[in-house]
């Protein structure tokens, strides 16, 4: 049984999506595959040849460039301060908040069940290691772990 909700979503070429994902007002670039039990959000934009692995969350705001792999179950954050009412208890709708932007650079890498908070920056070919939480911007060309992430080493440029 194929289940995907896909609503008003720009897709590149030879884009592969597969069962049970919920894709809308986002945009897909050329050759990248989304797997299983992902979501990813309006205003979302993820580019050419990424993988984004089963059980991921892509919020509104979040920004991905060309050749990342995410892995699995990882999630991003748009707010800093989420609350599900104001303080006269009405439930919060989109005006009351803003999204702040968080970008994934070029060839970065993404492990398994890391929360990427938002507003940062993964720099270009960085690799955050699976578990992490990522509360500040991560250099190009390092490896980031732990909670919260810290540098482990930098890594050599790759090279395409």
């Amino acid at each position: 049984m194929e289940k995907k909700n896909i609503n008003n979503v720009k897709l590149g070429k030879d884009v592969k999506i597969f069962d049970f994902v919920n894709l809308y007002g986002c945009s897909i670039d050329d050759n990248t595959k989304i797997g299983s039990f992902v979501e990813i959000q309006k205003n979302a934009t993820i580019g050419k040849n990424c993988k984004i692995s089963s059980h991921t969350f892509i919020c509104e705001g979040v920004h991905i460039e060309d050749n990342v792999f995410i892995g699995h179950n990882v999630t991003f954050i748009n707010d800093k301060n989420p609350r599900s009412v104001n303080a006269d208890g009405g439930m919060q709708t989109e005006a009351d908040w803003a999204v702040e932007k968080t970008f994934v650079k070029i060839g970065a890498s993404i492990g398994s069940s890391s929360t990427i908070m938002c507003g940062v920056t993964v720099g270009e070919n960085a690799i955050v290691g699976a578990g992490a939480v990522v509360t500040k911007d991560v250099p190009s060309n390092t490896i980031v772990a732990g909670v919260p992430a810290k540098v482990i080493r930098e890594i050599g440029v790759i090279s395409d």
